[in-house]
C-alpha cells in the first residue's frame, strides 16, 4: 500500500510496526532498518515545492530540511516532531580547497551548520520524535561529542530526561561543555567509546531507556537527508562521488541507503560511488574492505581526530551493504593529511572540526592515484563545526606587541596585499 512506513530486519526479514522502540531484531539482533512505499510519481515535485516554503510556514514541517523529506523518512504529526529546525545547510565551492584535492568540480556541504553545530542533529530530531511518539520515559547514547551534544539539546527541546556516556579525556571540551549546557546527565566511562557503546545498550536493553545512537533505525533516517537535500541543490543531477569521514559508519550507511532509495524511485538517474574515509589509527572498515570485507575487523583506535576515533564500528553490515550498492572505496588518511586538509578549509574561511577535514584528505588520496579524475564532479561531506574542537588547529600568534610593533606589521601587511580592484 502506499505510503506505507514499516521497520524490517535485513538480516531475517523479520518485521515490525513503526511504532516500535527496538533498535535490534528481537529474533535475530540484526540491525533494523526503516522502509517506505511512496508514491514516486509526485516524490520530486512534491519536496521541490516544498523547499520554496522556507521560512514561510510556521511549523517545523515547513521550516526543517530533514522533515521537508518526511514521506520518506517519518510521517510525524507536527505535535510530536521535536525540531529546533535542523537541515538546510549550504553547498559551497572553494577554488583553493578543489585544487588542493586535485578535482576541480570539488563542492563542500558543510553540515556544522546544523543547530548544534554537527550533522548529528539530522538525525536526533527523527529519533526524539519517535521517542515521543513511543511515550519513552528517558533516552540515551554512547558519544565522542557531537551525538551528545545533539541529544542533549533535543532532549531538553522535547522534555525527556537525558544519559550521556563519554569516555573520559577524549571528548572536546566544546562538545562536553554544550552537553552540559543542555542538561543530559553525563558518565564519564573509563575505556573508550566502544566501552561506552556497550554500556548504552546494556542500559537500553536492562532499564528500557530509549537508545539513540546511530544504531537506531530513525537517526539513520534523519541522517540519510543530507544526501536528499545535497541532491535537490544540486536539481536532482547526482555527483560522480560523495566523500565522507566515516568513524561509527551510521553516515556510512544512511547516505547508501539514500542514493539506492533516490535511484529506485526516480529522483536520480544513477547513483553516486560513495568514498568513507577514515583515520589510519582508527581504519578497521579500510582495512576490511581492502581484503573485500572478507572478515569484521575492530582495533584500539587511536586519532586527533576525536569524532571518529572508534575502533568496533556499530553500523558495520549496513555499511557494508551501503559500499557494495554503490561501488563504494573506504579509504584511511593519516592525521598529518586530516589536518592538512583542514588547514587548507579552515584558510578559505570555511572551517571544521578536524574528523571533517577527512573527507577532502580522502578525495585527495583518490585523486592522487588516479581513481577520482579531475574533471568528476565530487562532493566532500564536512560533518562538524570549526568550534567543536577548537584545540584541533595551529596556534595562533600569542606573542604580546607594543602598539609600534603592532601598526608596523599592520602597515607592512597592508603595503604587500595585492590589489583587488
Amino acid at each position: 500500500m502506499i505510503g506505507q512506513t514499516q521497520v524490517k530486519c535485513a538480516d531475517c526479514n523479520g518485521t515490525y510496526a513503526s511504532d516500535t522502540s527496538l533498535s535490534t531484531c528481537s529474533s535475530c539482533s540484526g540491525l533494523l532498518s526503516v522502509e517506505h512505499d511512496p508514491d514516486t510519481a509526485t516524490l520530486k515535485q512534491l519536496f521541490d515545492n516544498r523547499a520554496t516554503k522556507i521560512g514561510v510556514g510556521s511549523t517545523a514541517r515547513e521550516r526543517s530540511g530533514v522533515w521537508r523529506f518526511r514521506d520518506i523518512v517519518l510521517d510525524a504529526s507536527d505535535d510530536a516532531i521535536v525540531s529546533h529546525p535542523e537541515g538546510n545547510t549550504p553547498l559551497l565551492r572553494r577554488e583553493a580547497v578543489a585544487a588542493y584535492a586535485g578535482v576541480n568540480g570539488l563542492l563542500i556541504k558543510h553540515e556544522g551548520h546544523n543547530p548544534t553545530g554537527s550533522f548529528k542533529d539530522r538525525g536526533m530530531t527523527v529519533a526524539l520524535t519517535q521517542a515521543r511518539r513511543i511515550g519513552a520515559r528517558a533516552v540515551a547514547c554512547a558519544s565522542t561529542g557531537n551525538t551528545s551534544a545533539s541529544l542533549s539539546a533535543y532532549a531538553a527541546h522535547a522534555g525527556i530526561p537525558s544519559f550521556v556516556f563519554v569516555p573520559e579525556g577524549q571528548v572536546a571540551g566544546g562538545k562536553l561543555a554544550q552537553t552540559v549546557a543542555y542538561g543530559a546527565r553525563t558518565l564519564r566511562i573509563r575505556g573508550d567509546f566502544d566501552d561506552c557503546l556497550r554500556l548504552a545498550r546494556d542500559a537500553s536493553d536492562k532499564l528500557g531507556v530509549y537508545l539513540v545512537n546511530s544504531v537506531n533505525p530513525f537517526r539513520i533516517e534523519g541522517q540519510k537527508t543530507i544526501m536528499l537535500e545535497l541532491l535537490q541543490q544540486l536539481e536532482w543531477n547526482a555527483p560522480d562521488w560523495i566523500a565522507l569521514p566515516a568513524g561509527n559508519l551510521g553516515n556510512t550507511s544512511a547516505f547508501g541507503k539514500a542514493l539506492v532509495e533516490a535511484h529506485r524511485w526516480g529522483l536520480i538517474n544513477s547513483i553516486p560511488r560513495l568514498l568513507a574515509v577514515q583515520a589510519s589509527g582508527a581504519a578497521p572498515f579500510a582495512q576490511s574492505f581492502a581484503n573485500h570485507f572478507a572478515e569484521r575487523i575492530s582495533v584500539r583506535a587511536e586519532t586527533r581526530a576525536t569524532a571518529i576515533r572508534i575502533g568496533d564500528p556499530a553500523s558495520w553490515d549496513r555499511a557494508v551493504r551501503a559500499i557494495e550498492a554503490t561501488n563504494g572505496v573506504v579509504e584511511s588518511v593519516t592525521d598529518d593529511e586530516i589536518f592538512a586538509a583542514k588547514a587548507v578549509i579552515d584558510q578559505c574561511g570555511v572551517g571544521c572540526e578536524p574528523a571533517s577535514a577527512a573527507s577532502v584528505a580522502g578525495v585527495r588520496a583518490l585523486a592522487a592515484r588516479g581513481v577520482i579524475h579531475r574533471d568528476e564532479r565530487v562532493v566532500a561531506v564536512l560533518t562538524g563545526h570549526l568550534l567543536k574542537d577548537p584545540g584541533g588547529g595551529p596556534e595562533s600568534d600569542n606573542t604580546a606587541l607594543t602598539t609600534d610593533e603592532a601598526l608596523t606589521l599592520l602597515e607592512r601587511t597592508v603595503a604587500t596585499a595585492p590589489n583587488r580592484r
